[in-house]
Protein backbone atom coordinates (compact mmCIF):
# COMPACT_ATOMS: atom_id res chain seq x y z
CA UNK A 1 0.00 0.00 0.00
CA UNK A 2 2.63 2.23 0.75
CA UNK A 3 4.11 1.19 -2.67
CA UNK A 4 1.15 2.21 -4.34
CA UNK A 5 0.82 5.54 -2.24
CA UNK A 6 4.17 6.29 -3.60
CA UNK A 7 3.47 5.16 -7.11
CA UNK A 8 0.34 7.66 -7.65
CA UNK A 9 2.02 10.29 -6.00
CA UNK A 10 4.94 10.50 -8.47
CA UNK A 11 3.68 11.98 -11.81
CA UNK A 12 6.39 10.32 -13.68
CA UNK A 13 6.46 7.33 -12.20
CA UNK A 14 8.81 5.31 -9.41
CA UNK A 15 11.92 3.44 -10.50
CA UNK A 16 13.77 0.12 -9.06
CA UNK A 17 15.96 2.59 -7.48
CA UNK A 18 13.36 4.81 -6.11
CA UNK A 19 11.72 1.60 -4.34
CA UNK A 20 15.00 0.31 -3.10
CA UNK A 21 15.82 3.78 -1.84
CA UNK A 22 12.40 4.42 0.10
CA UNK A 23 12.06 1.04 1.59
CA UNK A 24 15.53 0.26 2.54
CA UNK A 25 15.45 -3.01 0.37
CA UNK A 26 17.97 -4.32 -2.21
CA UNK A 27 17.40 -4.11 -6.02
CA UNK A 28 16.29 -8.09 -6.28
CA UNK A 29 13.86 -7.03 -3.60
CA UNK A 30 12.39 -3.96 -5.31
CA UNK A 31 11.97 -5.86 -8.24
CA UNK A 32 9.41 -8.25 -6.49
CA UNK A 33 7.53 -5.04 -5.08
CA UNK A 34 7.27 -3.78 -8.34
CA UNK A 35 5.80 -7.16 -9.61
CA UNK A 36 3.65 -7.21 -7.32
CA UNK A 37 2.63 -3.73 -7.20
CA UNK A 38 1.41 -4.81 -10.96
CA UNK A 39 -0.36 -7.98 -9.91
CA UNK A 40 -2.30 -6.18 -6.92
CA UNK A 41 -3.07 -3.41 -9.68
CA UNK A 42 -3.65 -5.12 -13.03
CA UNK A 43 -5.65 -2.09 -14.39
CA UNK A 44 -3.88 0.66 -13.25
CA UNK A 45 -0.28 -0.09 -12.91
CA UNK A 46 1.53 1.94 -16.45
CA UNK A 47 4.79 0.96 -17.26
CA UNK A 48 7.28 2.94 -19.47
CA UNK A 49 11.06 3.41 -20.31
CA UNK A 50 12.37 6.97 -19.54
CA UNK A 51 15.11 9.11 -21.23
CA UNK A 52 17.21 7.82 -18.74
CA UNK A 53 16.07 4.06 -20.04
CA UNK A 54 15.13 3.29 -16.24
CA UNK A 55 11.45 1.30 -15.80
CA UNK A 56 9.20 3.09 -14.35
CA UNK A 57 5.69 2.47 -12.25
CA UNK A 58 3.33 4.21 -12.42
CA UNK A 59 -0.73 4.64 -10.72
CA UNK A 60 -3.24 6.45 -12.54
CA UNK A 61 -5.58 8.13 -10.79
CA UNK A 62 -7.50 5.95 -8.67
CA UNK A 63 -9.87 7.28 -6.13
CA UNK A 64 -8.03 6.43 -2.66
CA UNK A 65 -10.82 4.83 -1.54
CA UNK A 66 -10.73 2.37 -4.05
CA UNK A 67 -7.41 1.02 -2.09
CA UNK A 68 -8.67 0.18 0.81
CA UNK A 69 -6.91 0.30 4.03
CA UNK A 70 -4.50 -2.08 4.60
CA UNK A 71 -5.22 -3.05 8.08
CA UNK A 72 -6.00 -2.11 11.92
CA UNK A 73 -2.19 -0.39 11.65
CA UNK A 74 -3.58 2.70 10.02
CA UNK A 75 -6.51 2.94 11.43
CA UNK A 76 -4.95 3.13 14.51
CA UNK A 77 -2.84 5.61 13.27
CA UNK A 78 -5.62 8.10 11.98
CA UNK A 79 -7.64 7.34 15.47
CA UNK A 80 -4.50 8.58 17.18
CA UNK A 81 -4.17 11.87 15.20
CA UNK A 82 -7.80 12.57 15.65
CA UNK A 83 -7.26 12.36 19.59
CA UNK A 84 -4.37 14.00 19.74
CA UNK A 85 -6.00 16.92 17.73
CA UNK A 86 -9.00 17.10 19.93
CA UNK A 87 -7.55 17.09 23.04
CA UNK A 88 -5.67 20.02 21.61
CA UNK A 89 -8.33 21.71 21.02
CA UNK A 90 -7.85 21.70 17.11
CA UNK A 91 -11.28 20.80 16.03
CA UNK A 92 -10.72 21.68 12.73
CA UNK A 93 -8.02 19.21 11.73
CA UNK A 94 -9.39 16.64 13.75
CA UNK A 95 -12.70 17.06 11.95
CA UNK A 96 -10.62 16.57 8.53
CA UNK A 97 -8.70 13.44 9.86
CA UNK A 98 -12.39 12.05 11.06
CA UNK A 99 -14.41 12.56 7.65
CA UNK A 100 -11.26 10.81 5.88
CA UNK A 101 -11.42 7.95 8.31
CA UNK A 102 -15.25 7.71 7.98
CA UNK A 103 -14.69 7.56 3.78
CA UNK A 104 -11.57 4.90 4.15
CA UNK A 105 -13.77 2.45 6.26
CA UNK A 106 -16.63 2.97 4.00
CA UNK A 107 -14.69 1.36 1.09
CA UNK A 108 -14.24 -1.84 3.23
CA UNK A 109 -16.44 -4.71 3.03
CA UNK A 110 -18.80 -4.62 6.29
CA UNK A 111 -16.78 -7.41 8.18
CA UNK A 112 -13.27 -6.47 7.21
CA UNK A 113 -14.45 -2.38 8.69
CA UNK A 114 -15.96 -4.15 12.09
CA UNK A 115 -12.89 -6.36 12.22
CA UNK A 116 -10.17 -3.17 11.77
CA UNK A 117 -12.40 -1.30 14.13
CA UNK A 118 -11.97 -3.77 16.90
CA UNK A 119 -8.58 -4.23 16.28
CA UNK A 120 -7.80 -0.33 16.21
CA UNK A 121 -9.36 -0.18 19.49
CA UNK A 122 -7.55 -3.20 21.16
CA UNK A 123 -4.52 -1.41 20.15
CA UNK A 124 -5.28 1.99 21.43
CA UNK A 125 -6.34 0.22 24.39
CA UNK A 126 -2.42 -1.69 24.93
CA UNK A 127 -0.63 1.46 24.07
CA UNK A 128 -2.72 3.52 26.60
CA UNK A 129 -3.36 6.12 23.78
CA UNK A 130 -6.29 6.70 24.69
CA UNK A 131 -6.15 9.07 27.90
CA UNK A 132 -3.78 12.53 27.79
CA UNK A 133 -2.09 13.31 30.63
CA UNK A 134 -1.31 16.40 31.88
CA UNK A 135 -3.08 19.95 32.21
CA UNK A 136 -4.09 21.90 29.14
CA UNK A 137 -5.89 24.99 28.44
CA UNK A 138 -9.15 24.87 27.08
CA UNK A 139 -9.44 26.85 23.67
CA UNK A 140 -12.82 27.56 22.31
CA UNK A 141 -12.21 25.57 18.82
CA UNK A 142 -14.30 28.30 16.80
CA UNK A 143 -11.70 30.84 17.36
CA UNK A 144 -8.86 28.41 16.18
CA UNK A 145 -11.10 27.84 12.84
CA UNK A 146 -11.81 31.35 12.65
CA UNK A 147 -7.63 32.24 13.13
CA UNK A 148 -6.78 29.10 10.27
CA UNK A 149 -9.06 31.00 7.90
CA UNK A 150 -7.84 34.07 7.82
CA UNK A 151 -4.18 32.95 7.40
CA UNK A 152 -5.86 31.48 3.92
CA UNK A 153 -6.13 35.05 2.66
CA UNK A 154 -3.82 36.28 4.24
CA UNK A 155 -6.11 38.37 6.09
CA UNK A 156 -5.41 40.65 9.34
CA UNK A 157 -7.71 39.51 12.17
CA UNK A 158 -9.21 41.89 15.02
CA UNK A 159 -10.10 40.36 18.40
CA UNK A 160 -9.89 41.74 21.98
CA UNK A 161 -7.06 40.78 24.39
CA UNK A 162 -6.12 41.82 27.79
CA UNK A 163 -9.42 44.30 27.97
CA UNK A 164 -7.99 45.87 24.90
CA UNK A 165 -8.77 45.59 21.12
CA UNK A 166 -6.34 44.43 18.96
CA UNK A 167 -5.65 44.37 14.71
CA UNK A 168 -3.00 41.57 13.79
CA UNK A 169 -1.03 39.88 10.92
CA UNK A 170 -1.66 36.10 11.52
CA UNK A 171 1.38 33.92 11.25
CA UNK A 172 0.91 30.98 13.02
CA UNK A 173 0.15 28.48 15.73
CA UNK A 174 1.63 27.22 18.59
CA UNK A 175 0.60 24.50 20.12
CA UNK A 176 1.27 22.87 23.70
CA UNK A 177 -0.41 23.18 27.12
CA UNK A 178 -1.30 26.79 26.17
CA UNK A 179 -1.54 28.02 22.58
CA UNK A 180 -0.57 30.61 20.99
CA UNK A 181 -0.84 32.90 18.02
CA UNK A 182 2.18 34.37 16.23
CA UNK A 183 1.50 37.38 14.54
CA UNK A 184 2.70 40.86 13.68
CA UNK A 185 0.48 43.63 15.46
CA UNK A 186 -0.37 46.24 12.45
CA UNK A 187 1.74 49.17 12.19
CA UNK A 188 4.46 47.21 13.66
CA UNK A 189 7.78 46.20 11.53
CA UNK A 190 9.65 43.53 11.88
CA UNK A 191 8.58 42.10 15.04
CA UNK A 192 6.48 38.96 15.77
CA UNK A 193 4.25 38.41 19.35
CA UNK A 194 2.45 35.57 20.90
CA UNK A 195 -1.44 36.47 21.71
CA UNK A 196 -2.57 33.02 24.16
CA UNK A 197 -5.49 31.86 22.51
CA UNK A 198 -7.79 31.33 25.53
CA UNK A 199 -7.43 35.18 26.80
CA UNK A 200 -8.55 36.25 22.79
CA UNK A 201 -12.26 36.59 22.17
CA UNK A 202 -14.78 38.69 19.70
CA UNK A 203 -12.70 37.88 17.13
CA UNK A 204 -13.28 38.26 13.47
CA UNK A 205 -11.72 38.60 10.06
CA UNK A 206 -11.14 41.82 7.98
CA UNK A 207 -11.39 42.58 5.01
CA UNK A 208 -6.93 43.99 5.07
CA UNK A 209 -5.41 41.22 2.99
CA UNK A 210 -1.62 41.70 4.19
CA UNK A 211 1.55 40.25 2.35
CA UNK A 212 3.37 37.88 4.18
CA UNK A 213 6.96 37.03 4.79
CA UNK A 214 8.19 34.17 2.62
CA UNK A 215 11.02 33.81 4.46
CA UNK A 216 8.80 32.55 7.71
CA UNK A 217 9.02 29.36 9.07
CA UNK A 218 7.19 28.53 11.94
CA UNK A 219 9.14 25.24 12.73
CA UNK A 220 12.38 27.12 12.51
CA UNK A 221 10.42 30.13 14.73
CA UNK A 222 9.17 27.71 17.08
CA UNK A 223 12.46 25.87 17.90
CA UNK A 224 13.67 29.22 19.01
CA UNK A 225 11.71 28.09 22.18
CA UNK A 226 12.12 25.30 24.22
CA UNK A 227 8.57 24.76 24.44
CA UNK A 228 6.19 27.47 23.49
CA UNK A 229 6.80 30.32 25.58
CA UNK A 230 9.87 32.68 23.10
CA UNK A 231 11.59 35.29 24.82
CA UNK A 232 14.79 36.79 22.92
CA UNK A 233 16.20 38.11 25.83
CA UNK A 234 16.77 34.43 27.03
CA UNK A 235 17.81 32.93 23.61
CA UNK A 236 21.39 31.76 23.54
CA UNK A 237 23.27 28.11 24.20
CA UNK A 238 21.90 25.94 26.81
CA UNK A 239 24.30 23.09 28.30
CA UNK A 240 22.95 20.18 30.87
CA UNK A 241 25.24 17.43 31.74
CA UNK A 242 23.45 14.15 33.21
CA UNK A 243 25.18 11.80 35.59
CA UNK A 244 26.17 8.26 34.91
CA UNK A 245 23.22 7.33 35.91
CA UNK A 246 20.80 9.18 34.00
CA UNK A 247 22.94 9.61 31.03
CA UNK A 248 21.53 6.44 29.01
CA UNK A 249 17.86 7.51 30.25
CA UNK A 250 19.03 11.02 29.33
CA UNK A 251 20.25 9.66 25.72
CA UNK A 252 16.71 8.43 24.72
CA UNK A 253 15.57 12.03 25.10
CA UNK A 254 15.73 14.39 22.43
CA UNK A 255 14.94 17.94 24.51
CA UNK A 256 15.16 19.74 21.24
CA UNK A 257 15.52 19.40 17.49
CA UNK A 258 18.86 21.59 17.32
CA UNK A 259 20.38 19.47 20.86
CA UNK A 260 23.91 17.76 20.32
CA UNK A 261 24.62 15.56 22.61
CA UNK A 262 28.60 14.05 23.97
CA UNK A 263 29.30 11.22 26.21
CA UNK A 264 31.66 12.42 28.46
CA UNK A 265 34.77 10.12 29.62
CA UNK A 266 33.32 9.72 33.45
CA UNK A 267 30.23 8.73 31.67
CA UNK A 268 28.45 11.87 31.99
CA UNK A 269 26.35 12.84 29.16
CA UNK A 270 26.10 16.45 27.86
CA UNK A 271 23.48 18.07 25.76
CA UNK A 272 24.35 21.18 24.42
CA UNK A 273 21.17 23.16 21.99
CA UNK A 274 20.39 26.77 21.58
CA UNK A 275 17.00 28.16 22.39
CA UNK A 276 14.69 30.54 25.01
CA UNK A 277 11.97 29.25 27.85
CA UNK A 278 13.85 28.93 31.00
CA UNK A 279 10.94 28.85 33.04
CA UNK A 280 9.68 25.75 31.08
CA UNK A 281 13.40 24.49 31.15
CA UNK A 282 13.16 24.50 34.96
CA UNK A 283 9.68 22.70 34.92
CA UNK A 284 11.57 19.84 32.89
CA UNK A 285 14.36 19.94 34.80
CA UNK A 286 12.83 19.23 37.95
CA UNK A 287 11.64 15.38 36.66
CA UNK A 288 15.55 14.73 36.84
CA UNK A 289 16.47 15.68 40.48
CA UNK A 290 19.74 15.48 41.41
CA UNK A 291 20.90 13.66 37.92
CA UNK A 292 21.35 16.56 36.03
CA UNK A 293 23.46 19.71 36.00
CA UNK A 294 22.67 23.31 34.80
CA UNK A 295 26.35 24.51 33.30
CA UNK A 296 24.81 27.03 31.41
CA UNK A 297 23.03 29.82 31.57
CA UNK A 298 23.71 31.31 34.71
CA UNK A 299 20.07 32.35 34.88
CA UNK A 300 18.69 28.69 34.44
CA UNK A 301 21.14 27.85 36.90
CA UNK A 302 19.87 29.66 39.57
CA UNK A 303 16.07 29.08 39.06
CA UNK A 304 16.78 25.27 39.30
CA UNK A 305 19.43 25.40 42.38
CA UNK A 306 16.18 25.21 44.98
CA UNK A 307 17.56 22.32 47.33
CA UNK A 308 14.08 20.53 47.42
CA UNK A 309 13.55 19.80 43.60
CA UNK A 310 16.37 16.74 44.78
CA UNK A 311 14.00 14.37 45.75
CA UNK A 312 12.74 14.22 41.83
CA UNK A 313 12.66 10.81 40.14
CA UNK A 314 13.76 10.12 36.78
CA UNK A 315 10.84 10.58 34.10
Amino acid sequence: MRLADLAASSHAGVTLDDIAEEFGVHERTAQRMARALSDAFPHAVETHDGEDRRRRWRIREVPIARLRLHGADELEALETAIRALTDNGDGRHARSLSSLKTRLIAALPPLAARAAEADADALLEAHGIAARPGPIVKVDPSLVDTVADAMRGPFCIEFSYNGERREVQPYGILTGPRRYLVARQRGEEGSLRHFRLDRMSDLRITDRWFARDNGFDLQRYAARAFGAYQNEAEFGEVVWRFSKKAAERAAEWRFHPSQTSVLLPDGRLEVRFEASGWLEMAWHLLWWGDTVEVVSPEQLKALVSNPDRNAGALP
